[in-house]
C-alpha cells in the first residue's frame, strides 16, 4: 500500500500525458479521492508530436495524421470529451497505393497483407518479385516454426521465412515505415508479435495470412459490433483510420480545456531538470529554478528526456542505450488548376534500394477529403528514416528542391507549390530492439523497487500509435490510483 497521493506530477503535455491527467481527475473523484494534479510541459505548447496547423483552408498535420479505428480507447477518449461528432473517415475511393520502383509507382502488389502473401493466384503475378523470389516466398509454407520464444529482429524472421527479396521489395517499405526503422535491428516482440503468433498456430505466416483472410468478413463484422458498443450506437465513420474534421489538436485541445475547468494546473515552459527524493514525498526541480513537490509522479516524455532523471536514483539497463530516429514532414499545397496528376490513391512507399530523399507521401487532400478547398491539393512527403536520418537536418530549401524532385521523378509532378510547410522531428521515433519488451519489463521492477509513486509509460516504452499512448495514459491514471489508496 502506497502513501496517501494528494499531489501528483505528470511530465510531458503530450496526449499520453494529458490523456492520464483527464482520466486520473475523472476516476479519482468518482472515487471521492481529492487528488491535486499539475502536468509539467517543457516546451511552449501542449499536444507533443500531434501538431495541427490550420492555414488558408488547409488542414495540415505536421506529426501523425490519424489513428487505427479497431483500437478503442481513442474512441472512448472522443466519446468522453464529446468529440464524436467530430470523427471522419478516409475517402473510400482513395484505396490503390504505389510502390516506387525502378524510378516510376507501379500499383501495391494484390494479394498481399502486411507484405506477407495471402492470395497465391494474385501474388503470382506480381511484376515486383522475380520469379525467383517468389518460389522463395512460397516455400515459406513448407519451413518449419523456430523452436523457443526468444525474441528476433523483425527483418531475420521475414528472411527466415519469406527470403530476402520478400523483405527488401516489399516488407521494408510498409512495415519499417511504421517505425522510420531497420527491420533488421527492430524487435519482432515488440512491433509484430502477431507474426511470431501466426507462425507458431498455423506453422506457416502465408497459411495464417490466408485464414485471417477467410475469416476477415467475421473479423470485420465483429470490431464494427465492439466499436459501435464503445460508443454507445453513435455511428462511426467505418473506415480502418480516423481523424477528426479539424485536425488531430481537436483532442489535444478539448483535453485541455477539459483539464484546466477540472482544476488541473498546466504549466508550459515547465521543464524538470532533477527529481530529488524529499521525506515523503518526490521534489521536482525545474529549469526556472522553481521546484514543485509530489507524493507522485508521471514521466511521459520520450525515453531520452525522462531516463536521466532516473538515472542518479537506478540503473536504466538496456532502455538508457535506446537508438531514436529523426524524421521530418515536407508538405505541399497546390492549386488545383494545371496541377496535372489525378492523385488516384493514397499516396505511395519507397523502399530505401531506390535511393531517394522521399522514404513516402501521402495524397492527402486524395485521402483525406477534409484536409483541402475543393479547389486545392495536400501532398505530404516523408523524409529520414533509420541509418540515414542526416537529410533531416538539410536546409529548407535543399529538402524542398530534393522532394520536388523526387515528386518529379515518381509522379511527373511539376506544379509550383501555393506553399510549403517543414516540420522537423527530431529523435521524433524510438527504435523497438530486439528484448525491448522485456528490457522494459525489468526497468519498471527495478523502478518501483528504487522509487515507489514513480511511474514511467509513453511511446519510448509501450507503442507509438494513438490510441496506444491514450491506453497507456488511461493505465497510468489508475496506477496512481491505486498507489495512494
Amino acid at each position: 500500500m502506497g502513501r496517501n497521493v494528494r499531489r501528483v506530477a505528470i511530465l510531458g503535455g503530450g496526449i499520453t500525458g494529458l490523456s492520464a491527467a483527464f482520466y486520473l481527475k475523472r476516476h479519482a473523484r468518482e472515487r471521492n479521492m481529492d487528488v491535486e494534479v499539475t502536468v509539467l510541459e517543457a516546451s511552449g505548447r501542449l499536444g507533443g508530436k500531434v501538431n495541427t496547423l490550420r492555414k488558408e483552408g488547409f488542414v495540415i498535420e505536421r506529426g501523425p495524421d490519424s489513428f487505427l479505428g479497431r483500437k478503442l480507447p481513442m474512441l472512448h477518449l472522443a466519446r468522453d470529451l464529446g468529440l464524436l461528432d467530430e470523427l471522419v473517415g478516409t475517402n473510400p475511393q482513395a484505396t490503390k497505393t504505389y510502390l516506387a520502383s525502378g524510378g516510376s509507382l507501379k500499383p501495391m502488389p494484390k494479394g498481399i497483407n502486411l507484405g506477407i502473401p495471402n492470395n497465391l493466384g494474385l501474388f503470382a503475378r506480381t511484376s515486383l518479385v522475380s520469379p525467383h523470389g517468389k518460389l522463395r516466398a512460397l516455400d515459406e509454407m513448407r519451413i518449419a516454426p523456430r523452436e523457443g520464444d526468444g525474441d528476433e529482429s523483425i527483418g531475420a524472421f521475414l528472411e527466415r521465412r519469406l527470403g530476402r527479396e520478400m523483405v527488401e521489395k516489399i516488407a521494408e517499405p510498409l512495415l519499417a515505415g511504421i517505425h522510420s526503422g531497420d527491420l533488421y535491428k527492430l524487435g519482432l516482440a515488440a512491433t509484430f508479435p502477431e507474426f511470431r503468433e501466426m507462425e507458431k498456430k498455423h506453422g506457416s505466416l502465408i497459411r495464417g495470412m490466408m485464414e485471417a483472410k477467410r475469416l476477415a468478413p467475421t473479423a470485420g463484422a465483429q470490431a464494427a459490433k465492439a466499436r459501435a458498443e464503445a460508443v454507445g450506437g453513435y455511428p462511426i465513420p467505418p473506415t480502418v483510420f480516423l481523424t477528426f474534421r479539424n485536425g488531430l489538436s481537436t483532442v489535444i485541445e478539448a483535453l485541455e480545456k477539459h483539464l484546466r475547468e477540472d482544476g488541473t494546473e498546466i504549466r508550459l515552459g515547465g521543464e524538470v531538470v532533477r527529481l530529488e527524493k524529499a521525506s515523503a514525498a518526490y521534489r521536482l526541480h525545474l529549469k526556472d529554478g522553481s521546484a514543485l513537490e509530489a507524493d507522485a509522479v508521471l514521466l511521459t516524455m520520450p525515453g531520452y528526456a525522462s531516463l536521466p532523471l532516473l538515472a542518479p536514483h537506478m540503473e536504466l539497463g538496456p532502455l538508457g542505450d535506446m537508438e531514436y530516429v529523426s524524421v521530418a514532414n515536407v508538405v505541399f499545397a497546390y492549386d488545383g488548376k494545371g496541377f496535372g496528376h489525378r492523385l488516384d490513391g493514397a499516396g505511395f512507399l519507397v523502399p530505401h534500394s531506390e535511393g531517394l530523399t522521399i522514404t513516402a507521401s501521402t495524397w492527402t487532400s486524395a485521402k483525406w477529403g477534409h484536409t483541402a478547398p475543393a479547389d486545392k491539393r495536400l501532398i505530404r512527403c516523408y523524409v529520414g528514416h533509420a541509418g540515414d536520418d542526416s537529410d533531416v537536418e538539410l536546409s529548407d530549401e535543399e529538402m524542398t528542391d530534393r522532394v520536388r524532385s523526387d515528386l518529379r521523378t515518381l509522379m511527373g509532378l511539376a506544379a509550383e507549390p501555393q506553399f510549403v510547410e517543414i516540420t522537423r522531428l527530431r529523435r521524433g521515433m524510438p527504435q523497438y530492439g530486439i528484448g525491448h519488451a522485456e528490457h522494459v519489463a525489468a526497468f519498471r521492477k527495478r523502478l518501483a523497487a528504487a522509487l515507489p509513486g514513480i511511474f514511467a509509460t509513453g511511446a519510448s516504452f509501450d507503442a507509438v500509435g494513438l490510441p496506444d499512448c491514450v491506453r497507456m495514459g488511461q493505465d497510468a491514471a489508475e496506477q496512481l490510483l491505486a498507489f495512494g489508496e
